[in-house]
């Protein structure tokens, strides 16, 4: 059975409340081979987390991406599939790191798929960029270590 998707095929990218990693750059990138389009979505609730500001995200991530056919940056409040329909995506495209954070993603995956009708992308960044997770940034950085070797 052949899947039609609509053109140009777009996947959302949920960001969480912490920097833009390295790690989340080989997702996007790996991302965009597979779709013509990434729109790569903040939350507006970091002061929930504990997390970095909208605004300076957005920012970073729109420095990380500049050049990228196919890539932009966008924040958002609520549920990421709503979000995923507001900018027309099929799929939300997700990041993992190890075979734990895969077994959440895929119940994540199936949730959204039973509340929405979105399917979910699973990727893997390459190891060597997604040994560190972006909440350890987030707290070395509120610590005030030196993190600029993990962003792009």
């Amino acid at each position: 059975m052949t899947v039609k998707y609509p053109e140009p095929r777009t996947a959302i990218f949920p960001g969480s409340f912490d920097p833009f990693t390295l790690g989340h750059l080989d997702i996007l990138k790996r991302g965009l081979q597979v779709f013509d389009r990434v729109v790569v979505a903040v939350g507006v609730n970091a002061a929930k987390k504990g997390g970095t500001p909208v605004e300076e995200r957005l920012a970073q991530i729109r420095g990380a991406i500049a050049g990228l056919s196919g890539a932009e940056a966008v924040s958002y409040e609520g549920l990421t599939v709503d979000a995923a329909a507001a900018c027309g995506a099929t799929s939300i495209l997700r990041g993992v790191r190890s075979v734990a954070d895969f077994e959440y993603e895929r119940n994540l995956a199936d949730l959204n798929r039973a509340i929405s009708g979105i399917d979910t992308v699973i990727l893997c960044a390459d190891p060597g960029l997604a040994a560190i997770s972006s909440s350890a940034l987030r707290e070395l950085k509120a610590y005030g270590r030196d993190i600029s070797a993990y962003l792009p």
